[in-house]
């Protein structure tokens, strides 16, 4: 049996154009939805609806994730130079014969590529926002909710996620490599919420509220540390790290357990090994559970601070709401990670709690912006011409 091509790109053609089908579904729906309201009704429904597709892509990578299916078919972009899994089936079949439960099985395969269809489907979701923000810039460069750049650069950062997604196959689940695939799936979700929110703004003529500075340099503060948290999640997740600490709040019957912090972070290496070649201690998958389950502490402090502080802010009541919601999801989720032997159910929750955390952050900021100062504020008339 010859061995199989990392990348065999003869079914790419025939992913586009079953990417392109997927993608007129959501695009026909907004289409008959809106077919009386104007082009930027139609355009902010898009992204928005963009939005949606693409969380429900990040579940659904998480729920690939963790059921070891990244590697389902372990050539890319195909499944053994095949659109699907049906074209491949003897070679699943002489796969599955030969390890059970391996990492090549039907199941596995279609869930796999059921990932890259969804993919390609808000590939071709991005591609049409960004042709429309192009669109509507050269008709009327001053009346775009927002400048085309930031559709482009989507575009751009949706392809850079592709490539990362080949490298997870290709590099047979390099933990850094998932790591940033994950990463790189939230800060898509950033973008096109600044897009959906500035969107619906110019749709709805409402202008970014006012916050006090402080509150947002917090917002600020909180995103960049639920972001790192993410990041830290990932890489407990792809290390398979979750199980080193099996008790809460102690773990392996100590507040303070033999760690090895040198292998823990050491980032590029295979998965399961150090760099060198031999395998990783289980005291640096303690050390990676750990070092997270710490920051978990300070994210949670941070973020019940921050609703407290917003509890003022009536144009943020309802993130404030979702924000206190998700936290305790997150919180849920996380313990029944640990001492329910890591259920599907809360870890893939737990991934899409993470994302839209960063998600109700990033509105917020989006929503808002910095309040003029009080001393702006009551300075003369002449004074606040020359300030600005």
């Amino acid at each position: 049996m010859t061995e199989q091509a990392l990348y065999d790109l003869a079914p790419v053609l025939e992913l586009m154009l079953l990417g392109t089908l997927i993608a007129l579904v959501p695009l026909l729906w907004v289409w008959r939805r809106n077919r009386h309201a104007g082009a930027q009704r139609r355009w902010q429904a898009l992204a928005v609806l963009t939005l949606f597709l693409t969380f429900d892509l990040v579940l659904f990578g998480a729920f690939t994730r963790l059921t070891d299916s990244g590697l389902g078919c372990p050539d890319w972009p195909g499944c053994y130079g095949n659109a699907s899994p049906l074209g491949a089936h003897a070679e699943i079949t002489a796969a599955q014969t030969a390890m059970p439960t391996g990492p090549v099985t039907h199941g596995k395969a279609w869930v796999e590529m059921i990932h890259r269809y969804l993919a390609t489907g808000v590939g071709v979701l991005i591609i049409a926002l960004t042709v429309l923000a192009w669109r509507q810039h050269l008709r009327s460069p001053l009346r775009g909710a927002m400048h085309p750049a930031w559709a482009s650069f989507t575009l751009f950062w949706v392809c850079l996620q592709g490539a990362f997604g080949a490298l997870t196959v290709t590099m047979k689940l390099f933990p850094a490599i998932v790591t940033l695939h994950l990463l790189g799936g939230t800060v898509l979700l950033m973008l096109l919420c600044v897009q959906a929110v500035a969107h619906q703004q110019f749709g709805n003529a409402t202008p970014p509220a006012p916050l006090p500075a402080a509150l947002r340099h917090g917002a600020m503060a909180c995103l960049a540390l639920v972001f790192l948290q993410a990041a830290l999640g990932g890489w407990v997740s792809t290390n398979y790290a979750v199980l080193a600490c099996t008790t809460f709040p102690q773990c392996q019957g100590s507040w303070w357990p033999a760690m090895d912090f040198s292998q823990a972070f050491e980032l590029w290496r295979p998965l399961g090994l150090q760099a060198n070649g031999n395998p990783i201690h289980f005291e640096a998958l303690t050390a990676i559970h750990y070092v997270h389950r710490l920051l978990a502490y300070a994210v949670v402090v941070a973020l019940l601070t921050l609703a407290w502080k917003l509890r003022q802010q009536p144009v943020l009541a309802v993130q404030r709401k979702w924000l206190l919601g998700l936290l305790a999801l997150q919180v849920a989720t996380g313990l029944s990670n640990v001492v329910l032997d890591w259920p599907l159910v809360a870890a893939v929750l737990h991934t899409g709690g993470a994302a839209a955390l960063v998600l109700v952050l990033t509105w917020s900021l989006a929503t808002t912006r910095t309040a003029p100062s009080v001393s702006v504020l009551h300075a003369p008339q002449g004074a606040r011409r020359a300030r600005a």
